[in-house]
This record gives C-alpha cells, sequence and structure tokens, in this order.
C-alpha cells in the first residue's frame, strides 16, 4: 500500500466516520454515540413476519459496518438509491470480502440477522454545521425483501436490489467521505480498527494546527469506548486496534504522547485526483 497508489476509493457518511454501530451485541433498544458536534442515535426496529411484528436487536459488528460502507459506495459512484448487492446472499457476501467457505451455514444465518436488523433499524443524525444544529431522522435502508434459504444460494428468494431512503441519501451525497478500498478489506475483522480507520480518514486532513491536535485518553473513550468501565481496559484495546488502522493508512501521523494521542496534520488517504464518481 506503500508503493502503491489505490485503486478504487469507497465512502460513507461523514458522521459515521466519526461515531460507529455498536461494535459487540446491544441489550437495549436505542444506542447513541456523540463527538464534538457530531452524534448518532440508533434504534432498533420490527420487522413484519406476515402475521406479526417481530421485534429485531441492533445491529452491530463488523457486518453492518461493511453494508453500510458498500451501499453507500455504490450511491455515490452511481448517484442512485438502488443498489445491486448481488444475485444471491452468498454473491453478497462475496462482493463485501466475507469469507463464505467454512461454516457457511452459520455465517449466513449471522449475516441474515444483521441485515435484518440494519434494515430495520432507525437512524437519527445531527451535527453542526454553518452555524446551526441539523437533525436527521431516516431509515438509512428504506426497503430490504429476502426470505432466505439456509445456505443463502436460494437465488428466486434473494431481492438483488436494496433502497436507501432518500433523506439518507440526499445528505450522504453532500458528506461522503473518500476511503482506500483496500484498507478496509484488511481491517474487516475488527470493527474497533474500522470505526478507527474511518474516523482517521475524516479527521486527520482537517487538523490545521501545525503543532497537531491532542486528544486525551478521556476524550477517545467518550467517543470510541463508552461500553468500557474501566478506563485501562479502553487503552489497551485502542492501542491494539489503531495498529493495523496506521498500518493501512501510510499518511497518517498519530503519535502517542502523555495523557493521550496527538495528531498532525496528514495527507487524506484518497487523494482528491482519484476520487471519481460516475455520471
Amino acid at each position: 500500500m506503500m508503493q502503491e497508489a489505490p485503486d478504487r476509493a469507497d465512502f460513507l457518511h461523514a458522521i459515521l466516520c466519526q461515531v460507529g454501530m455498536p461494535r459487540k451485541a446491544t441489550p437495549g433498544r436505542f444506542f447513541e454515540r456523540s463527538s464534538g458536534g457530531a452524534s448518532m442515535m440508533l434504534e432498533a426496529g420490527k420487522l413484519w413476519t406476515g402475521r406479526t411484528w417481530r421485534e429485531v436487536p441492533l445491529p452491530y459488528g463488523t457486518r453492518p459496518r461493511l453494508v453500510m460502507v458498500h451501499v453507500s459506495s455504490e450511491a455515490v459512484r452511481t448517484r442512485s438509491r438502488e443498489i445491486h448487492i448481488g444475485d444471491s446472499m452468498k454473491d453478497f457476501l462475496i462482493v463485501l470480502g466475507i469469507d463464505t467457505n467454512g461454516g457457511a451455514r452459520g455465517g449466513y444465518t449471522m449475516f441474515k440477522r444483521q441485515m435484518e436488523a440494519l434494515a430495520a433499524s432507525r437512524l437519527t443524525l445531527g451535527f453542526t454545521g454553518g452555524g446551526r444544529a441539523v437533525t436527521l431522522d431516516a431509515k438509512p435502508i428504506s426497503r430490504f425483501e429476502a426470505w432466505l434459504h439456509p445456505s443463502g444460494e436460494q437465488r428466486p428468494l434473494w431481492p438483488g436490489l436494496l433502497e436507501l431512503s432518500q433523506e439518507f441519501f440526499d445528505t450522504l451525497a453532500a458528506h461522503a467521505v473518500p476511503l482506500d478500498h483496500r484498507a478496509l478489506g484488511a481491517l474487516k475483522h475488527s470493527a474497533l480498527s474500522l470505526d478507527l480507520y474511518t474516523w482517521l480518514a475524516h479527521r486527520l486532513c482537517r487538523v490545521r494546527k501545525p503543532g497537531g491536535v491532542k486528544l486525551s485518553w478521556e476524550n477517545l473513550r467518550e467517543q470510541f469506548g463508552q461500553e468500557y468501565a474501566d478506563p485501562k481496559n479502553f487503552k489497551k484495546e485502542f492501542r491494539q486496534a489503531i495498529r493495523p488502522a496506521l498500518a493501512v493508512y501510510p499518511d497518517a501521523r498519530v503519535e502517542e504522547v502523555a495523557g493521550g494521542v496527538l495528531l498532525r496534520p496528514s495527507q487524506p488517504p484518497m487523494p482528491k485526483t482519484q476520487v471519481t464518481v460516475l455520471a
């Protein structure tokens, strides 16, 4: 990655680069995470079974993150709310770079649950811009139909298309952050590493002070580790997770200092000249 330029840009909403979804299963029906002027509130939803409404939990982990990057990237590239997601769940997993070998049946079941949770959830984004506070209340996915075979290969019952809500699509077009596709693939096994990479991709190129910006461990825990009761546990997880994130972002200038982390002005992972969108 240090020797070759990125070959493809992926995209994610700027707010989701600053505040991520749950990384582990969360028992409640609401999840909130904030950082500075950006905030996200995620509400677990319900799905119609044909006879009754069934509650589904909050989405969590790497799968929903990879799905949101993929559908956001396709929406930005094609300028369309309708996203092609393959002819079967197996095809979609391959597109996402998720292994379909070994224990595939269980893997398909877990992925189905996360897709249902993501499709049913309601996402509220809050951010400050232009001197005013903005609240965006929308389901990121407005329509997703799938009755899935346990193997994930039954094509007639896979929808093939996923549709983003108009509200989410409109704000995504104005606030999409370019990411290196290769980096996301390398980090696909760690939700925290994915969160740290997308955060650095959005944040470092906006650091203006020559000496950098220092963030305390308390600041970082509020943004990334609310679920850690012991600050020492968060520090350990953060240090482990940021190493691979920095390895796939060679231009990132980040260093640990007394009491926290120093962010220095850095080039973005995707040069502007390499970010292309289909007409």
